[in-house]
């Protein structure tokens, strides 16, 4: 699982680590100064933490659902809810629904607790797992 988010340049420059505990995947972002979008408060840049949501959720269809390919995003949303501090953040996806083609997910960052999202993610991935 782990080299799933390793053949991606962008989860690499996050420094991304993965934790796979039966069919579900935990994704952590560590801090780093990098990630700074506002200095002033400080607070994490919201594409560092859409982009850790995203591939979150595919790391979880793509656990769920094996392919040759990844999946392919066809559409995200995602709702920023708190400020992210200068901390870790965490991230797990849950597949609401999936068909032959499409698979609806819902993902959730969080930083000290789990309770208290600092952003959702809801997107639909275009399953390839035709032979």
């Amino acid at each position: 699982m782990t080299d799933i988010l390793n053949g991606m340049p962008y989860a690499r420059f996050l420094g991304l680590q993965t934790l796979v505990s039966g069919d579900e995947v935990t994704v952590i972002m560590p801090f780093d100064d990098k990630l700074i979008g506002n200095p002033m408060l400080p607070a994490l840049h919201g594409g560092s933490t859409a982009a850790l949501l995203e591939m979150t959720a595919m790391a979880q269809v793509a656990l769920s659902f094996p392919g040759p390919r990844l999946p392919r995003p066809i559409n995200v949303t995602v709702a920023y809810l708190r400020t992210g501090r200068p901390i870790d953040v965490f991230a797990r996806a849950r597949i609401s629904r999936a068909g032959r083609r499409v698979a609806h997910v819902h993902a959730e960052a969080w930083q000290e607790e789990r309770q208290q999202p600092i952003a959702s993610l809801t997107a639909h991935f275009l399953l390839d797992n035709q032979d």
